[in-house]
This record gives C-alpha cells, structure tokens and sequence, in this order.
C-alpha cells in the first residue's frame, strides 16, 4: 500500500558537476566522467534504499538536463551551434541544438546507468525519458518544418530506447512531459497519440508525469500568475484516464491544484506529488500522511503512489535525502492509519 518513488531526478554530488543547478556543468571528463556518474548512480540508489523508497531511480546521474541527455545520443541534431529558444510557451528561455538531418539513435541511451542500476538493488526500478512533447519543445527544428511530424518521429526513438530498457530489467518506465500543462489542446489531439507511439509493445509499466515544473525561479513566477486554482489537468487527465498508460504522475502537495480533479484519472494508477521540490523546507512524516489521506478522497488508496511533484536536480543534496527520508517514513505512516 502507497509504494513510493521520485519523478525521477536527484542533485549530482559536488564533485561530479556543478551542484544546485539545472544545467550543471560537468566536473569530470572521459573515463573518469563515466565511472563518476556511475558512482553517484549507486550512492542514491542506497540512499533511496535506506529511506523506505519502494520504486527507486538511477536519479539522471548521467545526464546534464533531462531532455538534453537523451538529445545527445541522437543523430540529427547539431549541438555545436545552439539557439537561444523560449521554453515552454516562451517561459523561459534556454540555449538549445538545432534538429539539420533525420533523426536516428547512435545507439542506447541509457543501457549503462539502467543495467548498473539494475545489478546493485534489489528494488523495482523506474527509468525516466522526456516525452515527445517535451522535447521539440526543448529544440529547434531545421528539418522536419511540422512540430507533429519531429514529435513522431522522436516517439519512434524513444519507443526503440524503451523496448531496451525493458530487456535490461526496469520495471517502470515514466515519461516526462510538463508541456502537457502548457499545450493542452495538442495534449488530445496529438500529445496522447506521442506517447502510445512511445510505449508500443511494452508490457511493463508506463507512466506519465506532468508538473509545473522545477523549483526555479521561472516556474515559481509562472505559478503566482495562474491564480487561486491551477485547473490545467482538468483539460487533459480524461483523455489520459482513457489512455494505454499504467499511470499518471502529478503535483499535488503545497499546490493550488483542487483535489478533485484526481477522481479524472478514474482506472489509473496516481503518483500524488506528497513531496514539494518549490522549498528547501523538508516536510515530516506527518505532512505526507496527510497528504495521502487527502488524495483517499478521490483516488482509491491501492491506486495511490506517492512522490514528488517534480525532479530535485537543482536542490541541494542533504535537503533532498533528507526528503526522501521524510518520504518514506510519510508513507509507513500511512499504511499504519489507512492500510
């Protein structure tokens, strides 16, 4: 009852790259960057092992950005000359590569972290990948000249990557799509439509998450202009409800999101957000009980996992696994009251 899991990112220790950023600049370089991002991998695996996590993560270890460390293994895209480009409806903006040529993977993406990760727990295990959405929202395109044509034509991609992890033993596998908070007429009309390209053939479990974003500055400024409610999933969590996907993941604690739109997602699985990435305040054991037991009242508790309402990447290390203490000893309990 109430397993818990992270939306996928943890901060990148200090000596790996640069900490409490959102684009970090690497630290190391060559074979010392590939055995470096390793090492973190297993450093949060038992970190997460020793809070109670019950679906742990590889934490993006071997990733700069979450978007950009799938990019980087794709042919096609030139990085050499990036472009600045405004990000999610022109939020903010962000230096990005440029689709020139088809698209193709150069190979797997993330077969070493999912296989390391894979051999050192004992956990279920969840590998995150940005969604098709996401992605030409995080890239220029020079080729394709159709935001739906490259968005397809990225769901093959990440469908190929998909099926491979799926071989190497992850049990979940979560794509990220926060646009689907700002573009919520494409979300029905193509977005879905991305995903179930994505998760073809796959029989483990696929999720869905869809935050406000990170706790930076521009997210933060963006949610005081949304007003007393945020009522974007209303638009969309039917159509995900009716969707081929095993669950969703949505912001929720310390939010201005009404509850009730969680009865929308009525057949899937919920990861409730029970932990707030937005402070560096960590939150007890008790927080999170209570906000289970709100979640109760619209979601049907064997349906509820709990975790956080977006990636910690940008957080600093000792407040995030203390987080993830507090998570852990939050859900235990709540399977003392509710279970």
């Amino acid at each position: 009852m109430f397993p818990t899991t992270i939306a996928g990112s943890l901060p990148k220790p200090a000596w790996l790259a640069e900490p409490d950023k959102l684009w970090p600049q690497w630290r190391l370089s060559g074979p010392d960057l590939a055995a470096g991002k390793l090492d973190a991998t297993l450093v949060w695996l038992k970190l997460q092992e020793e809070a109670g996590i019950d679906i742990v993560t590889e934490g993006e270890q071997s990733r700069q950005h979450f978007v950009h460390g799938f990019l980087e293994f794709v042919d096609g895209i030139d990085f050499a000359h990036k472009v600045e480009m405004g990000i999610r409806n022109n939020r903010y903006k962000a230096m990005v590569p440029t689709v020139t040529g088809a698209l193709k993977l150069k190979g797997r993406v993330h077969g070493a972290e999912s296989r390391f990760a894979r051999a050192h727990t004992a956990k279920k295990l969840k590998i995150t990948m940005p969604g098709p959405m996401t992605i030409i929202d995080t890239i220029a395109d020079q080729h394709y000249g159709d935001r739906v044509k490259m968005a397809f034509a990225f769901a093959d991609l990440l469908n190929a990557e998909a099926r491979a992890l799926e071989a190497d033993g992850v049990d979940v596998i979560q794509f990220d799509e926060p646009a689907f908070n700002v573009y919520m007429a494409e979300v029905t009309t193509w977005g879905i439509e991305a995903l179930h390209r994505a998760i073809e053939g796959l029989k483990c479990a696929t999720a869905v998450h869809i935050c406000y974003g990170y706790g930076i500055k521009a997210n933060i400024d963006w949610k005081a202009t949304l007003g007393g409610e945020w009522r974007q999933y209303e638009q969309i969590f039917p159509a995900l409800a009716a969707s081929k996907l095993t669950e969703v993941s949505i912001e929720s604690i310390h939010s201005k999101v009404p509850l009730s739109l969680m009865s929308l997602l009525k057949g899937k699985n919920v990861q409730i957000g029970v932990i707030d990435v937005a402070t560096d305040a960590v939150e007890t054991p008790e927080d999170v009980a209570q906000a289970i037991e709100a979640a109760m009242k619209h979601v049907p508790k064997e349906r509820i996992v709990c975790g956080t309402n977006c990636g910690m990447a940008p957080m600093r290390r000792d407040i995030a696994a203390a987080k993830l203490v507090a998570l852990g000893k939050g859900a235990a309990l709540a399977r003392q009251r509710f279970g």
